[in-house]
């Protein structure tokens, strides 16, 4: 096991041929700031280089897989300061849509792009809530497991934009249905989403990180290079249906989202539709 330059996570070597990521801001209920994305970012490239690693395991502190996007501060990261953008953006401190474009390019977009495509299969161990931006983080791996109490959710429409900024949702949970639970900003259950294919397996909590980590065992005696082909293979036709253009086009209507609740509002989400402890804080 090793935490080494890490606050926000746990980096473990879990089993032979598993590494495993744990998301470790209980208090925060799992939420994302800038610095735990980085950290993230850094703990899946140090599993992606390490070549007895096969198979990496996203898994998160009790009580909550993530409460999402963390809007109380950044951490010690500084966009554009203190740390390497990993895409192909800057400008991040700069006035108006111009700066937080920039800003979400790098921290939702790019960011959770390159974890979708790394090159090595990802399992989410998914318990309790998850909420908004930890949709993203369940829906960029490969496979999903959720306990039997997991609950899944993004209110972000009632926040004055069109849902999270990896807009997976008619693939993940068909059109329909994207719809609906957007529109509502209802939630549904673990039950529901293996009913509807975004899980592949729930089982009883007290179960749920050996159950993933079996399953991870199960893969990683795969051989690697067959396993690294084999996503790359699915990740492809999803493509060819068009879902990178189809996120990229929602990301514009995203920050559109953003931008007329500045104008109307003075802040990025609209503070009518949210209650004030989590408008505050999480999306």
């Amino acid at each position: 096991m090793s935490t080494e330059n890490f606050s926000t996570l746990r980096y473990e070597l879990a089993a032979p041929g598993v590494a495993r990521v744990v998301m470790d801001r209980p208090s925060h209920r799992n939420a994302q700031n800038v610095q735990m994305s980085y950290e993230l970012s850094e703990a899946f490239d140090r599993a992606v280089q390490d070549d007895e690693v096969k198979v990496i395991v996203l898994a998160a502190s009790d009580p909550h897989f993530s409460a999402g996007h963390d809007l109380s501060g950044d951490g010690a990261v500084r966009l554009g300061e203190t740390q390497p953008a990993i895409g192909t953006w800057g400008g991040f401190k700069k006035p108006g849509v111009e700066g937080r474009y920039a800003r979400e390019q790098e921290i939702f977009l790019q960011n959770t792009r390159r974890w979708r495509n790394l090159s090595k299969p990802t399992i989410a161990a998914v318990q309790g809530k998850c909420i908004a931006g930890g949709l993203m983080l369940a829906w960029i791996c490969d496979l999903i497991v959720a306990s039997d109490d997991a609950v899944f959710s993004d209110p972000t429409v009632a926040m004055g934009v069109c849902g999270v900024e990896w807009f997976a949702h008619p693939w993940e949970l068909g059109p329909r249905k994207a719809k609906e639970f957007l529109f509502t900003a209802d939630s549904w259950t673990a039950e529901e989403a293996h009913r509807l294919g975004m899980v592949n397996r729930v089982v009883p909590r007290a179960e749920l990180q050996d159950h993933v980590l079996a399953l991870a065992q199960q893969i990683a005696r795969k051989p690697a290079f067959s396993l690294q082909i084999t996503k790359q293979a699915v990740n492809s036709a999803v493509d060819q249906m068009g879902q990178q253009q189809a996120i990229d086009q929602a990301f514009v209507l995203h920050q559109l989202g953003h931008a007329n609740n500045m104008l109307k509002f003075g802040s990025i989400i609209d503070p009518s539709g949210m209650p004030s402890a989590i408008k505050k804080s999480v999306y």
